[in-house]
């Protein structure tokens, strides 16, 4: 499914360049539960953002389901982003002045989704996460790990074909955040797959394979006994 060979990003200012990955080489089969792991400036989040599309590398080569997206162009780019990926982030990301339900809406709303489909989407994975009864409510009336499932069912709402998990459990508590890690094995196995980066041990260990990064380079890729 993702196949990315002679990755490099570099990042310059005035004053100096950083590499942010180098010669990174990389496959992730469909369905994999994969959990990339190292140290604060190792590349993790770089590399989670080049395969999300959200940012470009300077070299090399990336092939998302055989199409190869390093020269694709923005627009290109951003559909391919709307229709095939679901992103879940450390932070959440909701918007607070909408409801619980039209958080989990926003996606369906970009893709011109019908009304009616809208509305069975989102009670669909709002029972998924188990927060139906919470539809109506606002992000800040919920705890944490409840913001947390609201946008995981924003990922999953239009049946993305992988799923981008940055740091998912980073601000939840260890029971939260094994609720959160739950509901990624489910969605693994209902055939989505899933790329993590995580800085639990614990958690990196659930995933089928443990990708390890140091210094912008992968250094290992070990397979892990599911929990």
């Amino acid at each position: 499914m993702i196949t990315l060979h002679g990755i490099r990003k570099v990042y310059r200012t005035k004053e100096i360049e950083t590499t942010a990955l180098q010669d990174v080489s990389l496959s992730i089969a469909r369905g994999e539960f994969v959990a990339v792991v190292g140290a604060s400036g190792s590349g993790k989040s770089t590399l989670l953002n080049i395969i999300g599309m959200i940012d470009r590398a300077d070299a090399g080569s990336y092939q998302f389901d055989g199409i190869e997206v390093t020269g694709l162009t923005e627009p290109v780019r951003a559909k391919m982003r709307r229709d095939r990926l679901g992103y879940i982030f450390q932070n959440f990301n909701l918007l607070d002045d909408l409801t619980v339900a039209a958080n989990v809406e926003l996606p369906l709303l970009y893709r011109g989704v019908g009304r009616a489909e809208r509305h069975r989407r989102v009670r669909e994975v709002l029972e998924l996460v188990g927060l139906d009864a919470r539809a109506r409510h606002r992000p800040s009336q919920l705890s944490g790990g409840q913001q947390q499932r609201v946008a995981v069912a924003r990922a999953v709402v239009t049946n993305p074909s992988m799923i981008l998990a940055d740091e998912p459990t980073g601000n939840l508590d260890s029971v939260t955040g094994e609720e959160v890690m739950q509901m990624l094995h489910i969605l693994k196995d209902q055939g989505t797959t899933i790329l993590m980066v995580t800085h639990s041990p614990s958690h990196a260990e659930q995933a089928g394979r443990i990708i390890a990064m140091r210094d912008g380079e992968i250094v290992q890729s070990t397979l892990a006994e599911v929990v």
